[in-house]
């Protein structure tokens, strides 16, 4: 696995909270992730809150997600993946404390940061209804649109068009919420933002040809798009790990 530590090498000392030791402590992300739109959102997050981060590269193309190490990081050998080295985990195999699945980490960095999730309803609600909705939707249904009309060797027609089709129905549906609102979530930009905005740029990029006329017509889309990827910190978050 590229670059990547033991994870007794990262074993903190003993308990850290979040509160008084903060300022005894810097807290040090270890963030295990690679080149794809789940792989891209936490960087992103990290870069907007400010929080000093190594970057472990897992190469799923050679099938490093599937290491043991990392196994005990994310059981479901998934990137990405984080290990909070300012928290010690004492029910954890080292003591380290990871999260697995991206919705879970956008969360618990939002919530330790204090940035970027309302925290009280109904903004905060707003926020957690859409990035679900990008975890159970936007992201599964252009991820296996991907594979079966990009990546595939044998083009299968009826999957293609079954997940095209879906594909477009959730284009429009992020079309109608951003006609109405300058964010997902509403007025101020969110981890519903973040988690979307990796998959909307493949839709536009790698599956633009299949999604070419799906993408028409979609002026709110395509302002929030501009809007987003002009922020410095999702710049530089689309480009970890480098290509």
């Amino acid at each position: 696995m590229a670059e990547h530590q033991n994870l007794r090498e990262i074993e903190t000392a003993g308990p850290c909270a979040f509160g008084a030791a903060k300022s005894e402590r810097v807290q040090m992300i270890h963030l295990y992730t690679w080149r794809t739109p789940n792989g891209r959102k936490i960087p992103i997050m990290l870069e907007e809150i400010g929080v000093a981060y190594a970057v472990h590269p897992i190469d799923i193309s050679k099938n490093e997600q599937f290491a043991s190490d990392f196994l005990r990081i994310a059981p479901n050998n998934k990137i990405p993946a984080i290990i909070d080295d300012h928290i010690v985990d004492t029910t954890a195999d080292g003591g380290a404390f990871a999260i697995f699945e991206s919705g879970a980490i956008l969360i618990y960095l939002a919530e330790t940061s204090g940035r970027l999730l309302a925290p009280s309803r109904p903004a905060r609600f707003k926020a957690l209804e859409w990035l679900h909705w990008s975890i159970g939707g936007l992201g599964p249904m252009l991820g296996q649109l991907g594979f079966f009309a990009v990546r595939a060797e044998d083009k299968a027609a009826l999957a293609i068009d079954r997940f095209t089709q879906e594909a477009d129905r959730l284009l429009g549906v992020v079309e109608r919420r951003l006609s109405d609102a300058p964010y997902l979530a509403g007025d101020d930009y969110s981890i519903a933002d973040i988690a979307c905005y990796p998959w909307l740029v493949a839709a536009t990029t790698a599956l633009k040809e299949p999604l070419a006329k799906s993408l028409q017509d979609k002026p709110a889309l395509h302002r929030w798009l501009a809007t987003v990827g002009s922020r410095p910190a999702v710049v530089k978050g689309m480009r970890v790990p480098p290509e």
